[in-house]
């Protein structure tokens, strides 16, 4: 009988992995990263250890290797079904063996099987991926050290899936070190993080070179997220590496690879102006994960309360002239109006209204009908779509959606928004780059508003079109673009290029590449020259995220026409993968100790490693183990390739998954808690006090004035007669409300200027329009009413 001690999953039995230490080396804008995870086995048997964890979506994983001792065994990669063979072979003959598998269905779920590990036996796993950084709102880049991978819900009649063991955060029993070194051309600013940091180190007096790490008392129960600051960010730079010598001649790890890092630049005069058409199409999660508190400490707002303050800011933004709809997921789908209807204030009160009452109620996470129904409407004519995809990303059939969006990429743009953690990197970043969008993360105390509106600028700012790729090289040089074609470019966002170079020329030789693109008519250019001599000290990384962005394009393809991998697709992506070190969907890694003596002896034993998942909703399979009790730890233990438990209408996923652990003690007097209470579903919880800002938007009207009525009095902290009594008799009561709201947001509420300045110029234009007599006089009123000094410039008057 095993002891009940050391690590211990739910169930009682022990866990073998003892620790994680993560190690990431951050040059510019590209992170490497090595993970090393201990396991030891404290049984009186064999064990075969099972870990499904999760990996940024656009990793490079590129080194796999175990340590049993003093011996060492490097992975090599092999065709999946080929490497699952040897795998089992070795195991069935004693040997031991590691197995590191990428999920088909998403490229941010990986699982890892230590094989034949004896009892008293020790071994470490070492894990190197290379990723690049993505570039946020205010010019930070973003490393994220994914630790939550919570329960994908598979859709009825879909490939099956991984398996997923998950713990709640708080309970996850191992622990992590994390260390970063930050190197860059151009001073480091800062780096932030929601973990608590120890301070940062510079190592030299330019301040070019830093280290950081996360404090002791780090729990590697949330996802470990950087936020990494240069001064002057946001230049073009161009990095030549040189190929790999032991390589075979002619393949890409042989010949030099380029990576092109361009910023575009904007004229200021087309970035000021607004579309005034679009058909905006919401689609926004209601599955029972989205009731998640947004960060981890349970009296946050929940991931569908801030959904709901930030679709009242989206439609109160969104541009007279327009049209939209609003669909909502989650078993099903519904939508708000059969079709997109054009804005107005009838359309807008309506779809308000609705909204207020959605809740997280509608069971699982399938995403793909819904999109599949809003791809069948036809497009309205000369209204560009616009669709805005809100989910915190727990679906299993990641690479359908993300073929889905990119098969009608000519008829949209997607922008996506993952929300909370555990949130699918691969699911949110592939369907806003296959949908010629931007993808934004939402997590921990993160606000969701200021970053959609970003995204609805973005959405709002004029189409680049045209866009074209030229390279200018010297004689006998030549480049093979390992990139697919640049569909969209926004201002200030990042767009990378890897070329394979082929040839020979001199060490002092350059080269160009010209990006040529139309925005709102005008044809504008972005140019980048740079050096062929390679850069040195950069191994193999340039060559490794080539091969990365190839074979993605290579198994999109093979999703695009599956009669193309018969014809060669899937041969060349583990033709490539095999050549380069880098995982894939089709290939996995092997590494088997050959010389480990005499065979393992005894039937082994499974132990799944439990992974963090921040609540406890998710309900993928028809029986999830559920422990509830005095005290006692909750575990899922999610079978992914089952059919879902759909939920009925109303209830959602976190009391589906009481029912699905006893369909027979239902009793529609009780909800099931986040924390495995029980309580009256009759007693509605106290609402907190709406925030003042919502509070003052949502009186807003679709044309952007605001009326003189005793809530915007109210909303502005003054009584009806206070707030009459000033203006001017000449002025129409809107034209005042307005001027008063206008001067109460940007004279108290300029923190949050992201979230409204779209809707205030709005109301600036209606003022305009109205040519109203007196405007400086009601500015000057205004400010002594409300204790404020705002300029009327400021207004945009």
């Amino acid at each position: 009988m095993v002891t009940c001690c050391g690590l211990l999953t739910a169930g009682k039995e022990p866990v073998p992995l003892k620790s994680i230490e993560v190690e990431v080396e951050v040059r510019d804008h590209v992170a490497s990263v090595v993970s090393t995870l201990l396991y030891e086995n404290k049984e009186d048997k064999p064990i075969e250890a099972v870990f499904v964890f999760p990996l940024p979506g656009d990793a490079a994983v590129c080194h796999f290797s175990a340590k049993i001792g003093q011996t060492q065994v490097v992975a090599e990669v092999r065709e999946k079904q080929k490497a699952r063979e040897e795998y089992d072979d070795a195991l069935s003959s004693g040997q031991q063996a590691f197995l590191l598998e990428e999920s088909e269905q998403s490229p941010d779920v990986f699982t890892l099987s230590v094989g034949s590990l004896p009892p008293g036996e020790s071994a470490s796993i070492r894990l190197e991926y290379v990723t690049e950084l993505a570039v946020q709102a205010d010019e930070g880049l973003r490393f994220c050290l994914p630790a939550v991978l919570n329960p994908r819900y598979q859709p009825q009649g879909s490939a099956d899936g991984v398996q997923v063991t998950s713990v709640p955060a708080s309970l996850v029993p191992y622990g992590l070190s994390f260390s970063a070194r930050v190197s860059s051309p151009r001073p480091i600013s800062k780096v932030e993080s929601r973990s608590s940091l120890e301070a940062l180190q510079y190592l030299n007096t330019e301040q070019t070179q830093a280290t950081v790490k996360l404090a002791a008392e780090h729990k590697f129960d949330r996802d470990v997220e950087l936020l990494i600051y240069y001064k002057d960010a946001h230049q073009p730079t161009a990095v030549v590496e040189a190929g790999q010598a032991s390589a075979k001649s002619g393949t890409l790890m042989s010949d030099a690879v380029v990576m092109v890092s361009l910023y575009p630049e904007f004229p200021q005069a087309v970035m000021s102006s607004v579309a005034s058409c679009g058909e905006f199409v919401f689609l926004l999660d209601r599955s029972g994960s989205m009731d998640c508190p947004m960060g981890s400490n349970q009296n946050a707002q929940t991931r569908i309360s801030s959904a709901r303050d930030t679709l009242l800011l989206l439609l109160k933004s969104v541009p007279m002239g327009c049209h939209f709809n609003i669909y909502s997921f989650g078993s099903s789908f519904e939508h708000i109006f059969p079709k997109s209807v054009k804005y107005s204030q009838e359309t807008m009160d309506e779809a308000l209204k609705k909204v207020e009452t959605m809740e997280a109620d509608m069971g699982g996470t399938e995403i793909l009908q819904p999109l599949k129904h809003i791809y069948s409407q036809p497009c309205i004519p000369s209204q560009p779509r616009q669709l805005f995809v809100f989910t915190d990303g727990e679906v299993g059939n990641t690479k359908d959606v993300i073929h889905l969006v990119k098969k009608n990429s000519g008829s949209h743009r997607c922008f996506s928004f993952g929300i909370g953690e555990g949130a699918s990197s691969a699911l949110i970043n592939g369907v806003a780059k296959e949908g010629g969008g931007h993808a934004q993360f939402i997590s921990g105390g993160d606000r969701m508003q200021p970053k959609v509106m970003q995204s609805l600028r973005f959405a709002l700012q004029p189409a680049v079109v045209d866009i074209k790729v030229k390279w200018d090289l010297p004689k006998g040089v030549s480049v093979t673009a390992l990139s697919p074609p640049i569909t969209t470019l926004f201002q200030g966002q990042r767009s990378l290029i890897y070329g394979q170079l082929t040839g020979q020329s001199s060490k002092a030789a350059e080269g160009c590449v010209t990006v040529t693109y139309k925005l709102a008519g005008h044809p504008s250019q972005n140019q980048m020259r740079f050096g062929l001599k390679p850069t040195e000290d950069t191994g193999l990384t340039v060559h490794r995220l080539g091969a990365r962005t190839l074979i993605r394009s290579l198994e999109m393809e093979g999703r695009e026409n599956t009669k193309k991998e018969g014809g060669g697709v899937k041969e060349k992506v583990v033709e490539l993968s095999v050549q380069s070190g880098v995982s894939s969907s089709f290939t996995a890694f092997i590494a088997v100790n050959k010389g480990s003596g005499d065979a393992v002896q005894g039937p082994l034993v499974r132990r799944n490693v439990p992974t963090p998942m921040m609540c406890l909703m998710s309900c993928s399979a028809p029986s999830p183990q559920v422990m509830v009790g005095c005290g006692a730890p909750v575990a899922l233990d999610m079978a992914m390739a089952a059919g879902p438990y759909r939920a009925k209408k109303g209830i959602s996923k976190r009391m589906a998954t009481a029912q699905c652990h006893a369909e027979e003690e239902e009793d529609d007097d009780m909800s099931f808690g986040i924390d495995g209470s029980f309580g009256s579903a009759d007693v509605e919880p106290q609402q907190p006090p709406r925030d003042p800002l919502l509070q003052m938007v949502s009186l807003q009207k679709a044309s952007g004035c605001w009326v003189l009525e005793p809530a915007l009095a109210a909303a502005l902290g003054k009584t009806t007669e206070e707030v009459e009594k000033p203006k001017p008799a000449s002025v129409k009561n809107e034209v005042w409300a307005t001027i008063l709201a206008l001067i109460w947001l940007h004279g108290f509420k300029m923190d949050a200027q992201e979230e409204w300045e779209l809707l205030a110029m709005k109301a600036a234009s209606w003022l305009r329009a109205e040519k109203a007599p007196c405007v400086t006089e009601c500015v000057e009123a205004g400010n002594v009413l409300l204790g404020s000094t705002v300029q009327k410039e400021a207004l945009g008057l």
